[in-house]
């Protein structure tokens, strides 16, 4: 145990020092941008006065390092300033249109994670046959389609022509929980159909592999099922590989929905992010990603961790 802790602890630094280096290619990236913030705010019009006026308030004319270090400080103290175009505190923006996103993706994970792995599960059990077949093409047909795409096609057919459910998923606090679920009907089928494929086949890929061992082989002559092997031997110790392509996958529910909001209009960080970048409100930029980058690589060292718990050969690997 002593070995796991010391490995858990390297992971956690390492996430920390990459979160850092993140945090200044954020600030950076948005210093570069075309354009001039006061002048965005200010209009066309605004007189030269104004504009040195504006940029000296917002700190500006100061070095780009101290205004890095004085963003990270306040940051790292939950403090991301006021949004440029409508001066309302960030992190309490943030704060509900986080969970928003965090609520849309808990369903479409909740529906997507099961069901990949019992599709992996199925895929092995009939290998080479139809229905391993039939998952692997209509997985293989949804990941090759942008999530737009899917996202337009659903709107129209279910939503406009169907009724079935309603094509901009907007949601109020205090909708009843059954309501906010009809609302995110389509986005979550549409990221379903997105990650669904990826976690199957990385599924599938990891118990094939484990089925190729020597104890799995014995689990054969023993006249055991196919299902019971696959279920009782070969799925507990692929279970590493399925941790972390389902881990990888979560963050993509979290970081990549950007576009999936944009076109149902959901009030997410997606929506959020996209419409203080069309302002270019950077303080607002800065946060969410920031925020963004922390999601991605909690989740990724969240993975590291569980798989570092469960196999022990990465705990020893001499």
């Amino acid at each position: 145990m002593g070995i796991a802790l010391k490995l858990v602890a390297q992971r956690i630094a390492l996430s920390l020092l990459l979160l850092f280096l993140v945090s200044g290619l954020i600030f950076a990236g948005t210093q570069i941008l075309p354009g001039d913030v006061a002048q965005s705010i200010l209009g066309q019009s605004a007189t030269p006065e104004a504009l040195a006026n504006l940029r000296r308030d917002l700190g500006l004319n100061e070095p780009a390092l101290q205004r890095y270090i004085s963003w990270l400080g306040n940051a790292m103290q939950g403090d991301f300033g006021t949004a440029l175009t409508n001066g309302q505190d960030i992190i309490s923006s943030l704060s509900g249109r986080l969970k928003n996103t965090l609520f849309l993706a808990f369903w479409a994970a909740l529906i997507s994670v099961p069901l990949a792995i019992f599709l992996g599960l199925v895929a092995v059990r009939y290998r080479e046959r139809w229905p391993d077949k039939l998952i692997s093409a209509v997985t293989l047909t949804s990941i090759s389609i942008p999530e737009f795409l899917i996202g337009y096609v659903l709107m129209y057919f279910v939503g406009v022509k169907l009724g079935w459910a309603p094509t901009v998923s907007t949601v109020y606090a205090d909708m009843s929980l059954g309501a906010k679920l009809q609302a995110i009907a389509l986005p979550v089928t549409v990221l379903t159909l997105v990650v669904l494929a990826h976690m199957m086949r990385m599924t599938r890929a990891a118990i094939l592999n484990v089925m190729q061992s020597a104890y799995v082989e014995t689990a054969e002559l023993k006249g055991l099922s196919m299902f019971r092997i696959i279920w009782r031997h070969a799925f507990p110790n692929a279970i590493a590989p399925v941790v972390n392509v389902v881990m990888l996958n979560l963050a993509y529910l979290v970081v990549g929905v950007v576009v999936v909001e944009v076109v149902f209009v959901y009030p997410g960080m997606g929506q959020y992010l996209v419409d203080h970048v069309s302002k270019r409100d950077v303080p607002v930029v800065q946060a969410c990603g920031l925020v963004f980058a922390a999601v991605y690589i909690g989740l990724n060292i969240a993975a590291d961790v569980i798989s570092i718990l469960s196999n022990p050969r990465l705990r020893h690997p001499k």
